[in-house]
């Protein structure tokens, strides 16, 4: 039903000389489609409120309501074209007026965790990047098309968010941190088994992927209670991001799945001193893939006991502080991770074996994030207890992965089944700690079921090879001799 109206939408930033990525249209079009959002949930409390005999107390002041500069109606409905602003009017009122207002409620908020706070974060990070008020206008009125106001219509808009975050991810260079594939969250959130009344968090959220999936996961159980839907709302889904694009996107996200007032926090994560973490500052579950390949400062890495440039180093050695005792963590990270012999990496493997029981490594195949050259692979550990056995899985979907055969829910059925008794298999093995050197904690992916381990021959095997081809050459040129 929406199609339509995001592929206009689209081709309207694409004549846009301000917007000349996938990074740009997604941000722009996710401004836009948050203050939609908002008007809708606020009339919708004004509507519960009119029923209830309540008088509701807007958040935003009419004059920079949705209805009242973007989408203002005549008696029967439409467009108000001689209320409607347009042109360097509409840019102007954007860009001087609204934006200003909007980023004020930062400071207005009552606290972090408020849709007030969040409005002003968001609108202090991003500005209105289409320069003409006619195109801006054009992209108002199909965004008006759009409704929030089923689970069917809010189904709809985030299936298609969804999927402009994944054009986004593949666009390259920047776009592929922002989006992890979504077969692959949700084989990570199955493992893991989150449950009501858990904690989940992600640390370097990106477009929030792990957090919406785990909603998904989670508001599908039968029988949820009134109460149980307050907890999803309010008291489980916990993450942070550095970057501003992302933190809207990820936002954004949320409320596209139907969480109204999503717990994210703009900050830069690793420069949380990890001796500053206490009890009820850790989770039960935790659920990320962090940048890798950054370069982090000097004054950072000083907030982790193993110093490292590292920056999903880093974020592990984050992680398993901030998991609670008996809590659990699926992170995936590059898989040279299990074989660096750098001090960091050495040091970071006996740190995850002595505080966690590493249990599972999922070894993804190359392509798995489009965009991205790097392999990967998938930690899964519970804190508390040491590793004594690592079970490996080496996911191979029979195909070279890439934008036509991408990554899909069937290519980890057989892992997610057979991770509950990690049984081995052709592509499934375990690996006893006790066997593992010491000195260099070596965890690299070796499959043995991998056809029949090459032998090599002894010295005297070879010789005798050597002699038994002497013989047999000397015979075939004894008979050549004798035919001529």
């Amino acid at each position: 039903m929406f199609e339509q109206a995001f592929k206009n939408i689209d081709d309207a930033l694409w004549k846009e000389s301000g917007c000349t990525t996938e990074l740009d249209y997604t941000e722009q079009t996710s401004w836009l489609l948050f203050l939609k959002y908002l008007d809708a949930l606020e009339q919708d409390k004004a509507t519960e409120a009119a029923l209830e005999g309540r008088e509701y107390s807007f958040i935003l002041d009419e004059s920079y309501r949705w209805e009242a500069w973007a989408a203002p109606k005549n008696g029967g409905g439409k467009l108000d074209h001689n209320k409607a602003m347009t042109g360097d009017d509409l840019v102007d009122f954007v860009d001087r007026k609204l934006f200003l207002y909007l980023h004020g409620f930062k400071q207005r908020a009552t606290g972090p965790d408020t849709i007030e706070y969040k409005i002003g974060e968001i609108f202090g990070e991003i500005k209105n990047k289409i320069r003409s008020g006619y195109t801006l206008r054009d992209i108002i009125d199909h965004v008006d098309e759009l409704r929030f106001g089923s689970q069917n219509e809010k189904h709809e808009l985030s299936a298609l968010y969804e999927e402009k975050i994944k054009r986004m991810g593949n666009a390259g260079r920047n776009g592929g941190e922002y989006y992890t594939p979504r077969p692959l969250i949700r084989a990570m959130i199955q493992v893991t088994q989150p449950k009501i009344g858990e904690r989940i968090y992600d640390g370097a959220c990106g477009s929030a992927g792990f957090l919406c999936e785990s909603y998904a996961y989670l508001s599908a159980k039968p029988d949820l209670t009134t109460d149980d839907l307050k907890t999803l709302q309010e008291r489980t889904f916990y993450g942070k991001e550095k970057k501003s694009l992302a933190y809207v996107i990820a936002i954004m996200n949320m409320i596209l799945h139907g969480i109204e007032a999503p717990s994210i926090i703009h900050t830069n994560t690793l420069s949380e001193n990890l001796a500053d973490i206490q009890d009820k500052d850790r989770f039960d579950v935790i659920l990320a893939n962090p940048p890798f390949g950054g370069k982090e400062r000097k004054e950072v890495q000083q907030n982790f006991p193993i110093r490292t440039g590292e920056t999903a180093f880093l974020f592990l050695q984050h992680f398993i502080k901030m998991l609670k005792a008996g809590g659990r963590a699926a992170v995936v990270i590059k898989n040279t991770f299990l074989s660096n012999s750098d001090n960091a990496s050495v040091s970071l493997r006996k740190l995850l074996l002595e505080s966690c029981d590493l249990h599972t490594v999922l070894d993804c195949p190359g392509g798995t994030f489009q965009g991205a050259g790097v392999k990967t692979v998938v930690l899964f550990f519970k804190k508390g207890r040491p590793t004594r056995k690592i079970w490996f899985y080496q996911l191979n979907p029979g195909r070279s992965m890439g934008k036509t055969t991408a990554l899909n829910d069937a290519d980890l059925v057989e892992f997610v089944e057979l991770q509950k008794s990690r049984a081995d298999s052709p592509k499934s093995w375990s690996v006893d700690v006790s066997q593992i050197g010491h000195a260099s904690v070596d965890l690299s992916v070796k499959n043995p079921n991998n056809g029949e381990e090459k032998k090599y021959r002894s010295p005297q095997e070879l010789m005798d090879e050597i002699a038994a081809l002497d013989a047999e050459s000397a015979e075939v040129l004894g008979k050549i001799r004798k035919l001529l």
